[in-house]
């Protein structure tokens, strides 16, 4: 693109991502990764392994990400800016440590993070800002500086992509039946203790309005999937398939739209949460069930991308939709707490 000129010196740009395993000998170390300092049983840890290995230890997310990379890149190549696209994971390959030293070697300087989590929480972007940081810190002196880009989920680029996959998914169910259809949007579940701390839900909310009004949808109900937390924690609900069972059991509806509006991609939770569990559920209740794809490599959304990097670094419109306005560039120290309670130590006297 010609002409352009950055009014910030970046020279690269960072895609972070949550990782994921790719054959089965990865499954139980990545899954090790995740839940370090959580307390989830081991048990349950297993149970989830269990549902890698249904599709034989690969997640598609890392093959996904690939193929936003390459979107992105193209984009920058057709209208800039002109920057290098690095890639690394929170819990698997390549991880952050280990790209942040390429960077470093490569001689990128200050980049920008797109972390792909569209929503504010702690495990959606102050984690993140942490693993970042902490990976820096391993990768020591000359350590590229690194600014995340702000949370975009009421972009009006990603709410177009969203439409878009809704109406898409809407085809595919017969006209005289769209009355009695219900949208269904789909969010990972965080303890309620980390929820109260943020916008999380909040954002669920006004982008799940954002979306029925623009599709025109009848009815649609915000629920949460993929919940990994002891049973004696408090998670946010309703659970995607107790909601099935209740409007099933309420007999108002025929069919129904799943829309994993939390997520970016078509990964293992939505493959196994809602593709195979809420799919069985579904057929056993006699209910009609579509899923909506995620945004993936939707045009609209890799252009946001681009959008959003011009808006940092040479000070773009920061568009929005809705009531709650854009999202700040620089989080506050106190926002988006984990939720978890610090206990205090024991004197040893």
């Amino acid at each position: 693109m010609q002409g352009w000129k950055l009014s910030i010196d970046y020279d690269g740009i960072l895609i972070v991502s949550f990782g994921g395993p790719e054959k089965r000998a990865d499954v139980v170390p990545f899954l090790e990764n995740v839940l370090r300092g959580k307390n989830v049983p081991r048990e349950r840890m297993l149970e989830v392994a269990e549902h890698y290995y249904h599709f034989d230890g690969v997640s598609p997310l890392n093959q996904q990400i690939r193929g936003l990379i390459t979107a992105l890149q193209k984009e920058l190549g057709d209208h800039g800016p002109q920057l290098p696209i690095y890639w690394g994971n929170r819990n698997w390959h390549p991880l952050l440590t280990d790209t942040l030293r390429k960077m470093r070697g490569d001689g990128i300087k200050r980049a920008l993070a797109f972390v792909t989590s569209a929503y504010s929480s702690y495990s959606g972007c102050r984690q993140y800002l942490e693993d970042i940081e902490q990976a820096r810190l391993e990768v020591g002196s000359g350590a590229p500086q690194v600014d995340k880009l702000r949370a975009f989920f009421n972009h009006p680029s990603f709410i177009e992509a969203m439409v878009d996959r809704v109406r898409t998914a809407l085809r595919q169910i017969p006209q005289d039946r769209h009355l009695s259809t219900q949208l269904v949007y789909t969010a990972h579940s965080i303890p309620d203790a980390m929820a109260r701390g943020c916008d999380y839900a909040v954002q669920l909310v006004e982008v799940c309005q954002l979306v029925t009004q623009k599709v025109g949808a009848s009815s649609s109900m915000l629920v949460y999937q993929s919940r990994s937390g002891p049973a004696s924690q408090a998670w946010l609900e309703p659970d995607v398939c107790d909601h099935l069972r209740t409007i099933h059991a309420a007999g108002r509806y025929t069919d129904v739209v799943l829309v994993p509006i939390g997520f970016l991609s078509d990964h293992l939770e939505i493959l196994f949460d809602l593709d195979t569990e809420a799919r069985q559920l579904c057929e056993e209740l006699g209910l009609g069930m579509v899923r909506a794809n995620t945004v993936g490599t939707h045009p609209v959304f890799i252009g946001m991308i681009r959008e959003l990097v011009q808006e940092r670094i040479a000070g773009g419109e920061r568009r929005s939709l809705g009531s709650l306005g854009p999202c700040h560039d620089v989080c506050p120290d106190d926002c988006c707490p984990s939720g978890r309670t610090i206990r205090p130590r024991q004197s040893k006297e």
